[in-house]
């Protein structure tokens, strides 16, 4: 208690002192001398003093630190943990599936039928390779309520040989084909002559075609000529037919006031005979010799793509001794309007499409061999469409054309030869070619839809109005036609595909029923047919797969031709097996 008096007094003591102090200066007088600055202060580090004294409190409160000690106890452990380095996480990926160059098919199914295919590739080295397949479908028949042998085999070879150079690229083909039908669609009519029924018991009514061909192509890059092709086939039956086509072909870009016109050129030759026509013994010969040519200009702006050009003909109908030119437009546009959302295009094209016994026959086998084969004048083909996407999976084409071809193939049945048949196909049971100017508008639509990357699904339908000249009908032209087409891989091991057809009514010609009245022909119509078409098949390994099939699932016994109806349900099963030399 005396430290604290103590300290209160001196306290005191001191600031009396300070207000005596502070009352002498206020009596001093400013003194007015001059002070010379020679030099401003510069303090230095010298003039910096640290205390080095620490104050002491002497505080009854203060309590005095106490002193700990620390002890770490330490001791090795044994760890066999090492870091791995840090890396980039990966996605698991499927592992790709195994391709194979080559494949063999075999099938067996109702009907007795056979399906084989056989598909061979081999390089022979970084720039060549050569190729070769076999197909072949045949079945024994058995249709119902049919009195004649309706049996087919169908068989076509090809061998390839191509080169890769660096600038261009070559193939070189030989093929051939073996193919039998059997005309065994008889009319009604014919059940009126009893004689005639015991007759066919034993009729021969096999119709054999055999084809070989050669052809080659030739692509170039960066040269004004682009691409070139020539074809070559023979093709006969085994009643004395025969024609020989030739047609060589090719493109280029022809450099104008530095401009590029796409000029394609097609040379053609067709040469055949029958050894009789359907009336009588005379033989019927037909050919011709004809070139094309077809300059086009693009032009291109924005969004408008155009191409302008004209296609011209000049044909040699040297059986006839006749002459003809013929000039066709031959113009196309599109517009994109929405990127690929909505593009709309059109355009209008004409052209000389060649005839052939070879393509009629592979339309319709039931033809006759006593045709006569003229080309089709297609004058022009007008079209009009809007296309495009509505999503990445989903795709769609509207589309409407109106077109005019003169000298149009319609397939129409001969007639009713009674009491002079001396062929197989004589008896209302083969069909012949007639020629007439039509006309025919169309509409319809596509759509596309990729539902994931297993599944796809295609819808197709067109609606079609004819007009003809001399004709009382379109003969065998659908009204409707329509399809669907489906594949769905289920998983690894499992896949399946779906197709489905829809042809409307046709107008077509048969025999009377009667007596007096074999010759003449009464229009029937031919009712609209729907195929339903499935497969199912398993990967057993990545060689070996089976597949079961299965055809006309609604088992319609319709008639794609007059008095021809086809086999109803059909099962067919098999194996695939893929392979590497």
């Amino acid at each position: 208690m005396r430290k604290h008096i103590y300290n209160i007094l001196t306290l005191f003591l001191i600031a009396g002192a300070t207000v005596s102090w502070a009352q002498e200066r206020e009596n001093d007088t400013i003194d007015t001398n001059v002070i010379n600055v020679v030099k401003p202060y510069t303090p230095t580090i010298s003039d910096a003093f640290k205390v080095k004294e620490e104050p002491s409190l002497d505080d009854d409160v203060t309590a005095a630190k106490k002193q700990i000690e620390y002890n770490i106890f330490s001791f090795p452990v044994a760890s066999t943990f090492t870091p791995a380095k840090g890396k980039a996480a990966v996605v698991d990926k499927e592992e790709p599936a195994k391709l194979y160059d080559n494949y063999a098919t075999l099938g067996f199914g109702s009907y007795t039928s056979i399906l084989g295919e056989v598909y061979l590739n081999h390089a022979l080295s970084r720039t060549e390779s050569v190729s070769g397949y076999v197909t072949h479908h045949s079945s024994q028949g058995g249709i119902k309520d049919v009195a004649l042998d309706d049996d087919f085999y169908d068989t076509k070879l090809q061998v390839n040989y191509s080169k890769s150079l660096r600038d261009l690229t070559w193939n070189v083909e030989l093929g051939g084909l073996h193919q039998k039908y059997n005309w065994y669609g008889l009319p009604s009519a014919i059940n009126t002559f009893v004689p005639l029924i015991a007759a066919t018991n034993d009729l021969d009514v096999g119709h054999t075609f055999y084809g070989a061909h050669l052809g080659g192509d030739i692509a170039f890059e960066d040269t004004y000529i682009k691409s070139g092709r020539v074809f070559l086939r023979h093709f006969g039956d085994n009643n004395g037919s025969g024609e020989n086509y030739f047609t060589a072909s090719g493109t280029a870009d022809i450099p104008i006031a530095d401009q590029e016109i796409s000029t394609a050129i097609n040379i053609g030759y067709l040469g055949g005979k029958f050894d009789q026509n359907y009336q009588s013994a005379n033989e019927v010969k037909y050919g011709n010799f004809s070139v094309g040519l077809s300059p086009s200009y693009r032009i291109t702006q924005d969004d408008l793509t155009v191409n302008l050009g004209v296609s011209a003909y000049y044909l040699n109908d040297f059986e006839n001794s006749d002459n003809k030119f013929y000039i066709y437009p031959n113009v196309t546009a599109s517009y994109r309007i929405v990127d690929e959302i909505l593009i709309a295009y059109g355009g209008i094209q004409g052209g000389l499409n060649q005839n052939t016994y070879y393509d009629l026959v592979q339309e319709n086998p039931f033809v006759s061999p006593t045709l006569n084969i003229l080309p089709t004048d297609q004058q022009y083909n007008g079209y009009i469409g809007l296309k495009g996407k509505v999503s990445n999976n989903v795709s769609y084409d509207i589309h409407g054309n109106y077109m005019a071809e003169s000298d149009k193939a319609l397939y129409k049945v001969n007639s009713l030869q009674v009491f002079s048949a001396s062929e197989n196909y004589h008896f209302g049971n083969s069909y012949g070619i007639v020629y007439d100017d039509v006309s025919t508008f169309s509409f319809g639509g596509a759509l596309s839809v990729d539902v994931n990357r297993n599944f796809t699904l295609g819808l197709k339908a067109d609606y079609f109005i004819y007009d003809v000249d001399s004709e009382a009908e379109a003969w065998n032209l659908p009204s409707i036609k329509g399809s669907l087409f489906a594949d769905y891989q289920i998983n690894k091991k499992w896949y399946a595909g779906a197709s489905l057809f829809y042809v409307g009514e046709r107008e077509a010609s048969n025999a009377l029923s009667g007596l007096f009245t074999p010759f003449i022909q009464q229009t029937v119509t031919l009712d609209g047919y729907f195929d339903a078409n499935v497969n199912l098949g398993y990967h057993i390994n990545d060689k070996l797969s089976v597949f079961l099939k299965g055809n006309n699932l609604a088992n319609q016994d319709y008639m794609r031709w007059a008095n021809y109806p086809v086999q109803t349900i059909q099962v067919l099963a098999g194996a695939t097996y893929k392979f590497d030399f």
